[in-house]
Parts: structure tokens; sequence; C-alpha cells
């Protein structure tokens, strides 16, 4: 398989966490969440709907500058004023411009559940998105090993929030599965092209056992894409780019937020 851009972002990271001298074992038992749970948010059956993340995101590796100037606790407060579920909050600095004061920013302005969108790779990682209040943490099966995978599910839980696990395909997802994940993002895109297969991405989730909470990611574009989740049964969709370069943010998330889900029978 030829090399990806998340091959290099994955490699810096673990770079950057190699440096890092921190005993986590140490930490488990002190860093502690008991913020809103991000799993109870999107199961809420009070709200039939397609449960709505949206993201604070100002750039990325592949499409370049989104919105530079991205003014992160206000769009939050936009974002919630528009339905918004959750908000996820990029955090990576080298490659998506986001950071840690970003989120920060966003969790003093709103008291929705927050997603630390980030590359996880370290214990410390899930420990440090607890830490600063994060509800859950992102942890993506194709940058990481079974072994890591199950290790940062248990200090997700052990710290007291929940994990998204990212999978691309039928066999991401049955390791996601196997490792113990009852939060999947099924990601649209494919890394090798950037293509958007929803076709996959549908048959992936209907794969999955009717428990796990699960999340579309990417090619969410306008309220038809967000229908047609809807229709699949995904459980909620994780949205940045079209809320940020609309001209009417709040409308459009709103609109996100209007569109009913088939439940799994």
């Amino acid at each position: 398989m030829a090399p990806t851009y998340l091959d290099d972002i994955i490699a810096w990271h673990r770079a950057r966490a190699s440096e890092d001298l921190r005993d986590w074992r140490e930490r488990l038992g002190v860093v502690s969440y008991d913020g809103p749970s991000m799993i109870d948010a999107l199961r809420d059956p009070s709200n039939p709907n397609v449960k709505v993340i949206a993201e604070v995101k100002r750039r990325s590796p592949s499409k370049g500058w989104i919105d530079e100037h991205l003014d992160a606790a206000r769009l939050a407060m936009v974002y919630q004023r528009g339905g918004a579920t959750a908000v996820s909050v990029l955090t990576d600095e080298k490659y998506f411009s986001g950071s840690v004061e970003d989120f920060a920013a966003v969790r003093e302005a709103v008291d929705v559940p927050l997603l630390r969108k980030d590359f996880t790779v370290s214990a410390n990682d899930v420990l440090d998105a607890a830490a600063m209040g994060a509800s859950c943490v992102l942890l993506i099966v194709a940058a990481l090993e079974d072994a890591e995978l199950r290790l940062f599910l248990h200090v997700a839980e052990h710290s007291g929030i929940d994990a998204l696990v990212e999978v691309h395909d039928g066999v991401e997802a049955r390791r996601a599965l196997d490792c113990g994940a009852s939060l999947v993002g099924v990601n649209q895109r494919d890394l090798q092209s950037f293509e958007v297969d929803t076709d996959q991405a549908f048959a992936v989730m209907a794969s999955l056992p009717r428990n796990v909470v699960t999340v579309a990611e990417s090619g969410l574009s306008a309220p038809v894409d967000v229908l047609r989740a809807g229709e699949a049964g995904f459980d909620a969709v994780l949205v940045g780019e079209a809320f940020i370069r609309s001209a009417e943010r709040e409308e459009l998330v709103r609109s996100f937020a209007a569109t009913p889900r088939v439940h799994r029978g």
C-alpha cells in the first residue's frame, strides 16, 4: 500500500510521544473527567433525529486553510445555537493548525460534550484529553496496533471519557469491535484516493451490532447527505468543513440537526 498523509502525521506524533517521559500509570489514578457523556448524548432517546457533532477546524493537510482567522469559541457557540449535540475540536498544531488553547476556549464557551480530535498514539494522549475536559478522544484504527487500541480504550474508560474509534472498512471495523469499541466512526473518505465512498461506509455501518453507537464521518456537505446517513441508520454525523465554509453556519447546522434517523430494527 502506498504511503498516505496519515502515515506522515502518525510518524510525527509517535516521535513526539517518544519524548514524553511522563508515566501514564501514575497519572491513571489521578486524571479523571466527570462532565457530560458523549455516548449518552448521541443515544439521547428524546431526540429522534441524526445527532450532529460539529467540528472546529482551521485547515487540513489535503485542502489547506478553511478559515485561517477562525474564532474557536464563537464558532462553537454558533454550533450549539444551531442544535449541535456535540462539538469536535482539532488540537493538532503541525498539520491542522489547531491547539489546546482552542479546546480550552471552546470548553469555556459551550456545555455540550466535546471530542478532542487529534492523533492519539499514547496513553498519555488519552489522559491529556481527559485532563483538558474532553468528553471523548479519537482513536484511529488504521494508526494503531490492536494492543494499543485495547490499552487506550481501557485508559479512556478508567479516566471517565468515551472513545470514538474510527474505521474505514470492514476489516478495521472487526478489529475495533474485537478490542471493545462501543462508539464507532465510519470515515467515508478513502485514505488512498481521498474519494468518498458512501456505499462502502453504509455497508460497514450495517455490519455493526445494534448496541454500537455509529457516526458517519467525511463527505457530508448538504442536508441530503445527512438524510442518506440517517436512512442508513447512523446515529450521528461529524461535520466540519461544510459548516465552516457556509455563509449561514447556524442555519446549516440547524438543517442538519433536523434530519430524521431510521432506527435499526
